[in-house]
């Protein structure tokens, strides 16, 4: 087994491992107890308590390795080999009793992002890619489509909740997609909007304002899949920046050109 299979191998265990705590939680009481972090920023004991669970698992198997967690290291530099981990991504779908929501979890490398998983407990999918390897739903391989014409492609977004001095950029955006497109779909999960671009339920995904764990196992699935991941204005900063832009080349092109429109401009600053 190489490196990077090994590595994707672990972060589908530690994934499924969280999925179970958070499948278990789901619709109880302790589910519906939420904490606010920030700015329609909410986090469940359940947030904790799967994270909790990759953590150890990390832990005994990468002592050696950094880890950055959306609750309790979200800071943390990379030095080698660094662990990205969203233990509960759609909390706020979660806390409400809706889905969806997963469990999203990367690892970087020197070169980039370098494996990854995106698991749905409630559905018990498992999305899984590693860089070189392509991108995989429960062991099948999958593409992103490639629609020929935006008239006939849906797309995923995200509202930009924490970047509300963006909202009319962002809006611009969205109504020029809107005009474009067959339709638009906001989920609440950025990880489960880029795994469904990378298997082809979505054509395409563009959102502003995320954080490195919220889309790091994501952009990897969709490269794998054979699609494009660049930030709003065609850049690579995507992982930094937070703003992201992910489909199949075709259907890129156009949703990039939009969001070059409504956000590259003077006052566009990644990060």
């Amino acid at each position: 087994m190489s490196v990077l299979t090994a590595l994707e191998k672990s972060a589908c265990e530690a994934a499924r491992l969280a999925g179970g705590v958070v499948r278990r939680r789901f619709r109880t009481e302790m589910a519906s107890r939420i904490e606010t972090k920030g700015l329609h920023d909410f986090v469940t004991a359940v947030d904790r308590e799967a994270e909790a669970v990759i953590l150890e698992f990390l832990a005994s198997h990468y002592p050696d390795h950094a880890v950055m967690s959306e609750e309790s290291h979200p800071d943390v530099e990379r030095s080698g080999y660094r662990w990205v981990v969203d233990p509960l991504d759609g909390t706020t779908n979660f806390a409400h009793g809706v889905t969806p929501f997963a469990v999203s979890i990367a690892v970087e490398d020197d070169e980039g992002l370098a494996a990854g998983a995106v698991y749905d407990p409630i559905h018990d999918e498992m999305f899984q890619a590693y860089r070189g390897g392509g991108a995989r739903l429960n062991g099948e391989p999958i593409r992103c489509s490639r629609p020929t014409i935006s008239d006939n492609a849906l797309i995923a977004t995200g509202f930009p909740y924490r970047e509300l001095s963006r909202l009319e950029a962002y809006l611009e955006a969205f109504a020029a997609v809107v005009r474009s497109t067959a339709g638009l779909r906001r989920a609440g999960s950025a990880s489960i909007d880029l795994a469904s671009t990378a298997c082809g339920r979505y054509d395409g995904f563009f959102e502003i304002g995320l954080c490195r764990w919220d889309l790091a196992a994501g952009a990897l699935l969709v490269q794998e899949a054979g699609g494009r991941v660049t930030d709003v204005v065609g850049g690579s900063s995507f992982a930094d920046s937070g703003d992201i832009v992910a489909a199949g080349s075709g259907i890129h092109a156009v949703l990039l050109e939009i969001t070059r429109a409504a956000f590259g401009r003077a006052s566009y600053s990644a990060g």
